[in-house]
């Protein structure tokens, strides 16, 4: 069989890309913690794909005097669909049978997931990519595949157009090339410091510019064109160009927090040059960074990375809902999940994605009416039977999921701290005004009488307290600062303390508190007496936790440990809780974690916010350990 296009060369290193790219946005979810930037191997790829799918359709200009737009799509889809169909069935049968509580949209999930506008759909469902604890799907990363798909699109025709208008190849690569430069400064325009990034990083507008990047290479740096034999100094000159952004690439991997401001004002625009840089110097035959990436490690890892990239999220999201416990051992578990994803990667390649992409599709209707022809049990179609029913099961998942359904628990939660949000609120309002005033005086000058008693004879029974701490903490001025599981007891804190001004909100990580405490200080809101609930959402670094200690000063602080077992940070947030409350004299951890880790009947179904139950015995804790008596 001739090749279609007669001067087209597979580059081997473009493997290796694919592999280091693959790894770090895989072991960006299993150890977030150590590969704080794994999320840059995702422009990795929209430039590898752009360069390779630009390269093809200008080398079949060259030769044919035209694009077949059709064989185009066709070949796309042959490529990238079956595998992610396939992915969908299963997963959708899965959870039909098996984690019901995800039946929620699954409908809208897939629909938009097989036409390719899934990163529009989460957007306007407000699904964030960055709540890891709230955000629990199996298809959070599709979003990646509908930008390349809807790329897909439109880019042979904006190809044709250009190639018919521009006569000079560098036209051509400055008009692809300033329109990728508006898509960067569109991602910045749009992103909001301090609020949720996830429309610029979902939006096809916004992250474009990585995917034309490599567009725009194509057409000066064509790989028809570049020579093996090239002048000594140009090749160290490659060479070290290559090795410069491939370690420029690793370390940002490692060490570009997702929440950095940098990423969004520039940051991520660099990122993609590097790996433009990268890719250019890897596909040049006279230089020396082909052969480094090119091992039968990154060949095996590079030719499976759709397959890996599909699966991550299904296998981490189902795995880690039946493990329960997936924070007690972070790397028994991050080792299992790996193997199983490799497991269905290798699966989905060898018998989904490379047979179907060599089949003729013209021949489909003889082929499915082969597979049930008599004896439809048979060893030479075992899979016939098994397959047919996943199917079925799925399609009925999808056909009867429900639509932003929200159950009486999650309501129960959702309305829980909506109201606590707006009580919250009031304490910093009426913290300095004369409704506080008025409210402390009231509560004064009735202490002696019946109702007064009978109330805090309710709160000592409640919090098992004596007479004089309930007194103490009547009088107490605390500011309690924290996430939603603070933001969650907000009512039964101003119940202890009336005097607590409360500041909580959903999601909230500590490397984003230095100012807000800061604003609070300013406010004359921050007491001297400071509760603080961070590390739900997350880990942090010591100099984070540093910074944030800075704007607090020499106040008395009582930090919560977390207890939050779906998630792999969990031991670590309450390991660097211990060891800072060694370092600071001033304060004093609170161990929620060994109170209620094995209590799950004091938590909501999602295993970390406490029920009213559970909410009354993390209060009691609290308050016993701030007024406890000498």
């Amino acid at each position: 069989m001739s090749k279609r296009l007669s001067t087209s060369r597979y580059i081997t290193g473009f493997d290796g890309i694919r592999t280091l790219a693959v790894i770090g946005v895989i072991l960006y979810h299993l150890l977030p913690t150590q590969m704080r930037g794994g999320y840059l191997g995702v422009p990795v790829f929209f430039v590898v794909s752009g360069y390779l799918i630009t390269d093809l359709l200008r080398q079949e200009w060259d030769q044919n005097g035209k694009i077949k737009v059709m064989d185009f799509y066709v070949r796309r889809m042959k490529r990238l669909y079956p595998g992610m169909v396939v992915m969908l069935v299963l997963a959708a049968a899965y959870i039909t049978l098996f984690q019901r509580n995800l039946l929620n949209n699954l409908r809208g999930v897939v629909v938009s997931s097989l036409l390719y506008y899934n990163n529009w759909w989460q957007i306007n469902h407000g699904l964030s990519y960055f709540d890891r604890f709230g955000n629990e799907s199996p298809f959070t990363h599709l979003w990646s595949l509908a930008v390349e798909g809807q790329n897909y699109l439109i880019w042979p025709l904006i190809f044709i157009l250009l190639m018919k208008i521009g006569k000079k190849r560098s036209r051509v690569f400055n008009v692809v090339a300033g329109i990728t430069v508006l898509s960067g400064i569109l991602f910045a325009v749009l992103y909001t410091p301090g609020a949720d990034p996830t429309r610029v990083y979902y939006g096809t507008d916004t992250r474009l510019f990585s995917v034309w990047m490599g567009s725009a290479l194509a057409f000066i740096w064509p790989t028809t064109h570049l020579k093996k034999n090239i002048p000594v100094k140009a090749k160290r000159i490659l060479d070290l160009s290559g090795v410069v952004s491939l370690i420029g690439l690793i370390a940002a991997f490692f060490l570009l927090d997702d929440h950095l401001t940098f990423v969004y004002y520039g940051g991520m625009f660099m990122i993609s040059l590097l790996a433009t840089v990268l890719v250019a110097v890897t596909a040049h035959p006279g230089a020396s960074l082909n052969r480094l990436l090119t091992n039968p490690l990154f060949s095996y890892i590079g030719k499976r990375s759709y397959g890996i990239y599909l699966y991550q999220f299904p296998v981490m999201i189902f795995y880690e809902a039946k493990v329960g416990n997936i924070g007690e051992n972070v790397l028994l578990h991050t080792l299992i999940e790996l193997f199983l994803i490799l497991l269905f990667s290798e699966l989905s390649y060898r018998f989904i994605e490379n047979p179907l992409r060599k089949f003729r599709y013209k021949n489909t209707i003889p082929t499915v009416r082969g597979w049930f022809t008599k004896p439809i049990f048979s060893w030479k179609k075992p899979w016939v039977v098994p397959g047919t029913v996943v199917a079925l099961v799925a399609l009925v998942g999808i056909i009867s999921a429900p639509t932003n359904y929200v159950d009486a628990q999650q309501q129960q939660l959702k309305d829980t701290i909506a109201a606590n949000k707006k009580a919250a609120e009031e304490t910093q309002k009426n913290a300095n005004g004369e409704a506080s005033e008025s409210s402390t005086d009231s509560s004064t000058d009735s202490s002696d009488s019946s109702a007064a008693t009978e109330a805090e004879q309710d709160v000592m029974t409640k919090y098992d307290l004596s007479e004089s701490q309930v007194k103490k903490a009547e009088s107490l001025e605390i500011t309690a600062f924290g996430d939603s599981v603070m933001l969650d007891a907000t009512s039964d804190l101003q119940e202890l303390f009336p005097q607590a001004i409360v500041d909580g909100d959903v999601g909230r990580q500590l490397y984003a508190s230095p100012d807000l405490i800061k604003s609070l200080k300013d406010q004359g809101l921050l007491r001297d007496t400071v509760l603080v609930g961070l590390g739900t959402n997350g880990s942090f670094t010591e100099a984070q936790f540093d910074s944030f200690m800075s704007e607090i000063g020499d106040r008395n602080v009582y930090w919560i440990n977390v207890r939050v077992p779906t998630q792999r940070w969990q031991n670590e947030v309450n390991r660097m809780l211990e060891k800072m409350a060694e370092k600071y004299d001033n304060m004093t951890l609170i161990d929620w974690y060994d109170l209620s880790n094995s209590q799950e009947s004091w938590f909501y179904e999602d295993r970390v916010h406490p029920n009213p139950d559970g909410m009354v015995e993390y209060v009691k804790l609290v308050a016993q350990t701030i007024l406890a008596e000498d």
